[in-house]
């Protein structure tokens, strides 16, 4: 007996020890990694560990500002549409179906990335109840509509009465049988955009005044809702920053079905507060994680966007400091994948995107040239004075435009000119060779070549877009190519 109580005694000692020597020895193989996040602690090594309270509530609150940043530039389209139509509505106070027609600097001053030297009309109809009808007449008119992810639905270059459906509801039994020409949406806000391409004004009212939209249950007998002009008005067609982002984002998604494509991202908007079918009330935890997070998301915006090295669609011809603007496909697809960056580049800049936009790849339409630096590799800066020397003979039948924007909101630069764009149409200064020399920066030109010239300001950097509707085979085949911009010695 005193034999197995020694036993069972020298057991328990060791067992005492072991749990000591051991259980000091786990204390001490806590790992502690550094990490681009900062530092992440485990119970034990990595691999056999649990991450430590502080390390898990870190990860966390890492993954949903990633995830926030990433949201971001994957909401830039359907946000800069929403803003589009807040500005329309709100800030302009069009109804349903009215067109808003804007021409000239003033009217387009908020615009992403507007061509100030011709004329624009844009309306919204919201699909939810019944489909609306727009009627286009005949006359030079360019344009399309576009869902609210900015995904083209339907050239409007053809006279005929467009019947636009939403998703909600059923095409009329008797569409086909009336003629009209169904656009079927998989959104219920579509933006029709139209140029009016003639260059009379009196042509271009009287072309305007024709197209008519109403709702399909007005068919019998239209009301067609007219248009509006801005008339001084200010509104703002480019994506809000800050929280106001994320309130509008919120917004939109509760009006909209959500995209088969985009479950992920709205699982990843969730633990931020933002939810379909529930309020936009962030939390204090949140509310910081979404301010940091639309920061860096827009600068994660601006390295994408601008001069992208990435970009493989944005190529134009080699060491040239010029792009393809539109480097975003009209559907957003390729074969394996969406265009996630290719859309964010173009829509941060700029708004609508459908074939007509791609003439670089069809030839026909129009063709958006970018320029964000100078021949020496260099950005575009306000207060430097810049020389670009246009070839004679630009290959644009209808013709050709030179715009300067800036930087911080994409919209036609503001300046005391009140003058954003050059164009073929006006009155430029042309050398005896057909060339002609574009001038831009703070400094006015002498003499004739303030014809050519456009000012841009100091402590500020701009870029511009070089368009070209109707380009013709030697763009195309770059036989005349597009000579970078230089700083005027």
């Amino acid at each position: 007996m005193r034999t197995k109580i020694m036993r069972t005694k020298t057991i328990v000692a060791v067992a005492t020890l072991t749990a000591l020597v051991f259980g000091s020895a786990a204390m001490a193989q806590e790992q502690t990694l550094d990490t681009r996040i900062g530092k992440l602690s485990f119970t034990h090594d990595f691999a056999n560990g649990y991450p430590t309270d502080e390390t898990q509530q870190k990860l966390l609150d890492e993954m949903d500002f990633q995830r926030a940043t990433q949201a971001y530039i994957w909401s830039i389209p359907i946000v800069g549409f929403a803003q589009w139509e807040y500005a329309n509505t709100h800030d302009l106070g069009a109804v349903n179906g009215q067109i808003v027609y804007a021409k000239g600097y003033d009217a387009l001053r908020e615009g992403l990335t507007a061509n100030t030297t011709t004329p624009y009309s844009f309306s919204w109809t919201d699909l939810t109840k019944e489909p609306w009808i727009v009627e286009i007449p005949k006359g030079t008119i360019r344009g399309a509509a576009h869902n609210i992810w900015q995904i083209g639905l339907s050239p409007m270059t053809e006279p005929g009465k467009y019947l636009f459906v939403g998703p909600e509801n059923k095409v009329p039994a008797n569409a086909n049988h009336d003629e009209y020409i169904v656009v079927k949406s998989d959104s219920n806000n579509v933006m029709q955009v139209l140029r009016l391409m003639s260059e009379d004004p009196k042509e271009q009212l009287a072309i305007l005044k024709q197209i008519k939209i109403y709702p399909y249950s007005e068919r019998n007998n239209p009301k067609p809702r007219g248009y509006i002009t801005p008339d001084g008005r200010r509104y703002r067609m480019w994506q809000p920053r800050g929280m106001e982002y994320w309130k509008l984002l919120s917004s939109i998604i509760n009006r909209e079905p959500v995209q088969e494509r985009d479950r992920f991202f709205m699982a990843m908007l969730k633990p931020l507060g933002i939810e379909k079918g529930k309020p936009f009330k962030p939390n204090a935890s949140q509310t910081k994680i979404l301010k940091e997070a639309v920061l860096v998301g827009e600068a994660m915006a601006k390295a994408n966007d601008f001069a992208n090295p990435r970009m493989e669609s944005a190529f134009y011809v080699k060491d040239s400091h010029w792009e393809y603007a539109t480097t975003a496909k009209p559907d957003q697809r390729f074969e394996n994948y969406d265009d996630l960056d290719g859309r964010a580049k173009w829509l941060y800049e700029a708004l609508t995107n459908n074939m007509a936009m791609h003439g670089q790849t069809t030839g026909k339409g129009q063709i958006y040239m970018a320029s964000y630096k100078d021949a020496d590799d260099d950005w575009l800066d306000g207060g430097q004075n810049y020389i670009l020397h246009l070839p004679a003979k630009v290959p644009a039948k209808t013709f050709w435009a030179f715009n300067v924007y800036d930087v911080s909101s994409r919209t036609p630069i503001l300046n005391d000119t009140r003058l954003a764009g050059r164009s073929s149409r006006m009155k430029l200064l042309v050398n005896a060779d057909g060339s002609a020399d574009m001038y831009t920066g703070p400094d006015k030109p002498a003499g004739d070549k303030a014809k050519n010239w456009i000012q841009t300001v100091p402590g500020k950097g701009w870029f511009t877009y070089f368009r070209l509707y109707s380009p013709e085979k030697a763009f195309l085949d770059k036989s005349w190519v597009l000579p970078d911009i230089e700083k005027l010695k």
